[in-house]
Order: C-alpha cells, then structure tokens, then sequence
C-alpha cells in the first residue's frame, strides 16, 4: 500500500457469489469478478476478499475465482479466509494476492505468522481481528510478522490494546497500520476512522454502498476526504503531464498497447489530451477516434474493457506504450488482439521461447537487486542472510512438492510449484554467481552434440 490513505471495498465469496457479509448469504453478485472491475472503475484502491467457502471442493473453486478476479480486476486484492496452513496462503499469493490475511483469533494461525512471513515476507502478510478478541499479550509477539491489521469491527483502534497496562504492547500494535471496516455509508464515517493514525484505510459494507453510487463515486469520497485534511493514496497521478508529449500534426499521440500479462500486442490506438488525462484519472483506457472525431472508453459498449497496468513513454517521448489488463477481445472482430494477419513468421517458435527467457531472467534481475539492496521483510533477502544450506533446505522442499503435486488431479498445482522451485533455484544460481545465460550456452552446446 502507498503512504497515502486507501479506499478498500470488500468482497465475501461464498459458492461463487459475492455476498452481503460474514453471516449473511444474500448474493451482492453472481460475478464477483465484474464487481471487483466495477469498484475499480469507482476509484477503489484495492479490494479484500474474505473466502466463506466450506470443503476443500469448494475451496479449490474459490481459488480459481480469486486468481481470475487478480487478473481481471485491475486492482490490488487482499485475500483472506481458509487458511490453516503455509499451503493455504501459497495459495493466496499465487493466486495473484498482494497480501493473504491470517484469522488471529486461532492460535494456529498467531503461530503461523512467522512462518508464512519468512516464506513470503513481511509485506505479503496481514492479520485480521475483533477488537474485543483477547490479543493484547499477542501484539509484541505479532508485529515483526504483520505488515498490516484489518479491524473486523467498528470499535476504536485506541480500544484493540490494553495502553494503561502496557505501554510497550500498545507501541507493537500501534506499528501495524489497520484497515478499518465500517458499516455506515458516509464520509462523515469514513473520514471520522481515517482521522485516526493508525488507520491507513477502510473497508467494510458502509465503503460498498458508496461505490453503487456512480462510476466515480470513490474518486468524489477521495476528494471530499483530502478536503477534510485526510492524506490519501495518489494511485492516479502521472509523472508526465501531456505537454510533455511529442505530438504528431493532428495534435494526437500513438498509443501501442500490450497485454500485461503475456507481453502480447493487442492494438494501436490514438489519444488527444482529454483522452490521456482521462486514461490517468480513471485507470481505463480512453482513446480518440480519429474516424468519429470524438472520445471513446474502450469496451464501453462491448464490456471489453482495457485496465492500466503502467504507461511508459518512448525515448523520443512520442508514442505511449500501454500495459494493460484486457478483458475479453481487444479486436473489434472477436479477435483477442488486433494483429493476427500474418505476413511473415520465420522461427516462430524461437521467439516464443524467447519470451519465457525473458520472464526468467527479468526474475533474476530482480534477486540480484534484492541482494544489492536489501528490503525489510524480504523472503529473499531472509534466504542470503541464512546462506547456502536453508537455500539448498528450501530447494529440496519445493523439488518434493512438486512430485507430489504431479500426483495430483489438476496442473494448477504443479504449475505454482514449478514456478516456486525456479525462484529457489534462481536464488541458488545468484548465490553461486551462474546466470541464464551461463545455462542457455551450455544447453545449447548439448543440442549441438545430439546433432
């Protein structure tokens, strides 16, 4: 999360539906995703997902709900609910989650904290509570393994710790910043629970019913809010205002736009200035029709709507390039993008390889990074610190794993473990100074001697 204070709706899951709460099984939504995108549109910065669901049947299709609302959604997701066990929020992060959500009120899962903080670090992990729970000895313990708190109720964070007691306790629990979930649909409300410091955002029912309130409805709370003196989190502003762009004689600017998720080329399009600052302000991507002179939101009719994941300027800073999470078709043909007459296409296939290599190695660019400058709270900075042998301990565990997951029915599970077994390896690979490079050669000088 930013600095700034944040907007969170939230989302109960229950037999793929969005529901009303904890204990009540009204259906909000029979396409949870298309509610996620919908606060997206409102100006939510992020959304929290409690899992309901009962039986690990039931569970697994949650699952596969909540990675399609990670990709789709366009927004952070904070995933809580079933979890038990490390396998549990593996589950969660892999899903896509920026943080999975432990239930404090069972021992387990106070215990488990640490656990799952060291596998995924510190700012992967939350923790959720009442306020009348009894975690005032647990704060001291909790707080190097909970980057976040999410207050299930409307009682007071000064009320969460015993501050005449324990001073000491009340500082731990101060350090996590809470997310408070409020029932009243008001900014009066929210604005009275932001006032609070250790509030970084609410949540909750009462931040619900103000999304249905109109397209911009969160983005209108969020001006009300920074009127009342409430910092909030400027997720929408852009370093680059549009004067700053080359335009060409029509005054319009060439906007490229690629598929986040597998870097796939989708359209070319043109933006004038209302269209790059609505792009900005809204996180959907709006163009200007060149042949209907006039502005158009992409999937406005269709509902394919394009979600901005970043936007970059090219060196000459004459076209945009767009990364954006598509929703359905980009072409206007039923085609997912644009681009499918092929004209020529020599080694296909050494291209597409190319891409993965690229994936692999932009992953160990990043260990390196991490190495070089050290984040609190890093899983991979945890493993440098231990060395060698908790690598190597950590290599062997994800290796079981997935002989145990190919045993399974599914490829969703052996997937996420083979991609987790590549992390440790790259990390191993770091430590010992061989990079992808070094193992692309020699894989090549094999295929050359098999032929």
């Amino acid at each position: 999360m930013n600095k700034g204070k944040g907007i969170y709706p939230c989302i109960w899951l229950l037999k793929g539906n969005a529901v009303r709460g904890f204990d009540n099984d009204e259906v909000v939504s029979v396409d949870p995703a298309e509610l996620v995108r919908s606060y997206a549109a409102s100006g939510a910065d992020g959304v929290i997902l409690f899992d309901r669901s009962k039986g690990d049947a039931e569970h697994d299709a949650a699952i596969d709900l909540i990675r399609k609302i990670c990709e789709e959604g366009g927004i952070p997701v904070i995933g809580a609910g079933n979890i038990r066990r490390m396998e549990d929020v593996k589950k969660l992060i892999y899903a896509g989650c920026e943080m999975a959500a432990l239930n404090l009120s069972k021992e387990s899962n106070r215990l488990l904290a640490r656990e799952v903080c060291e596998r995924f670090g510190k700012d992967r992990i939350a923790g959720c509570y009442r306020s009348a729970e009894k975690l005032e000895k647990e704060w001291d313990k909790l707080a190097p393994w909970l980057s976040m708190r999410i207050l299930l109720d409307e009682e007071n964070t000064e009320n969460t710790v015993n501050t005449e007691n324990n001073e000491k306790i009340a500082e731990s629990a101060a350090a996590i910043p809470v997310i408070a979930l409020v029932e009243e649909a008001s900014g009066e409300a929210l604005s009275a629970r932001l006032a609070d410091e250790q509030v970084a955002a609410v949540s909750g029912n009462g931040v619900n019913r103000l999304t249905f309130e109109g397209e911009d409805s969160l983005d209108k709370l969020r001006a009300q809010l920074k009127a009342d003196g409430i910092p909030m989190e400027e997720h929408k502003k852009a370093a680059f205002a549009w004067s700053d762009f080359k335009k060409g004689p029509d005054g319009l600017l060439p906007v490229v736009v690629q598929e986040d998720a597998t870097d796939q080329v989708l359209m070319v399009a043109y933006m004038n200035e209302e269209a790059y600052n609505l792009t900005v302000e809204t996180g959907k991507m709006t163009y200007y029709s060149r042949s209907r002179r006039s502005l158009w939101v992409k999937g406005e009719t269709s509902g394919h709507f394009q979600y901005v994941r970043s936007l970059y300027g090219d060196c000459d800073m004459d076209t945009l390039l767009a990364r954006v999470v598509q929703i359905g078709a980009a072409c206007h043909t039923g085609s997912h993008s644009c681009f499918f007459n092929q004209v020529q296409a020599p080694k296909m296939s050494a291209r597409r390889a190319a891409s993965t290599a690229d994936v692999l190695r932009e992953d160990y660019r990043t260990i390196i990074d991490r190495r070089e400058n050290p984040k609190e709270g890093s899983y991979t900075n945890y493993l440098f610190d231990k060395g060698m042998d908790k690598m190597l301990k950590k290599l062997g565990e994800e290796n079981t794993e997935i002989i145990i997951a190919a045993k399974n029915p599914g490829e969703n599970e052996i997937i996420y473990e083979i991609a987790d077994y590549l992390y440790h390896l790259e990390v191993v690979m770091a430590e010992k100074g061989v990079d992808w490079d070094d193992v692309t050669r020699e894989l090549v000088r094999r295929q050359k001697k098999e032929s």
